[in-house]
């Protein structure tokens, strides 16, 4: 039963994989669709989308496609309030746009390479006997990673920000001293914000990480069972998710100091912070 279970996790990814790609290598549109068509906004408020997306072509340093692929798969979850403009709110997603992003998430180059190294080093030390060694036991850990990337990013993606009518991606501050900035990241982890803008409790990043780490357990089958293993994976996911918002919120400043490709604007006469600064 656990050769099945693996087998079908496998066969599930690689099947989203061959539809997932053809979805990536179409990332702009999401974002470049005309409000009206893609996505909603709250009555008698102007909508404001966010800036269309960079891709690798737009920096000529070293390393071009690494950066730029790094950096798009920052600013896709990104998104910028218009506090500047008065009676403007950003555009939410429909719940195409979301399985879009989901899709694109899970299937972007980067998840992917990271995706492999972890099936590597997994096979280095014997995680999960039970996968085997070899090219079999190294494609049994690389569909059970994708395939726990594709269970996380759809439940934290689409299926909760759609319960709860939240808004998946990481609001960035992008004003302010670095320090404010800082904890507005790491705050992000326990308040996330409505799909019309008002705060509320992030159900998303807590049970959309609980609810795949879970999950994991049917195709990682010599994962630990219990309160205590499963609390602690959750908590790791969590820390990387929240480092990944310190990198989205100064990303624009990173990019700037370094020359590389960003989608964020600033705003009209904001001084520089104290990050650029430095």
């Amino acid at each position: 039963m656990r050769i099945r279970s693996i087998r079908a996790a496998a066969g599930a990814a690689l099947a989203a994989a061959s539809w997932g790609g053809a979805a990536w290598a179409q990332d702009s549109p999401l974002y470049l669709t005309p409000p009206a068509q893609e996505t909603q906004a709250s009555a008698g408020v102007a909508c404001v989308p966010p800036p269309p997306m960079v891709s690798w072509e737009d920096y000529h340093g070293p390393f071009q496609k690494f950066v730029g692929a790094f950096g798009r798969r920052l600013e896709r979850k990104s998104a910028h309030p218009p506090h500047y403009k008065q009676r403007a709110v950003l555009c939410v997603l429909s719940l195409h746009d979301k399985f879009l992003l989901s899709v694109r998430e899970t299937f972007d180059p980067v998840t992917v390479l990271g995706v492999a190294y972890d099936a590597g080093i997994s096979q280095a030390e014997n995680d999960d006997p039970s996968y085997g060694q070899g090219a079999a036991g190294y494609g049994r850990r690389f569909g059970g990673g994708l395939a726990g990337e594709a269970s996380s990013q759809f439940f934290k993606d689409v299926l909760y920000p759609t319960i709860f009518s939240q808004d998946p991606r990481y609001y960035r501050l992008a004003h302010g001293s670095a320090r404010k900035r800082f904890l507005h990241a790491l705050e992000h982890s326990v308040v996330a914000y409505r799909e019309d803008g008002t705060q509320m409790f992030n159900f998303t990043e807590w049970l959309g990480t609980t609810s795949a780490v879970v999950l994991s357990n049917t195709y990682h089958p010599n994962n630990k069972r219990g309160v205590g293993p499963t609390a602690t994976r959750v908590a790791y996911n969590v820390g990387g998710d929240i480092g990944f918002n310190v990198l989205r919120e100064f990303w624009p400043e990173i990019a700037r100091k370094f020359r590389l490709p960003f989608r964020g604007q600033n705003e009209p006469g904001s001084p520089r912070t104290d990050f650029e600064k430095h």
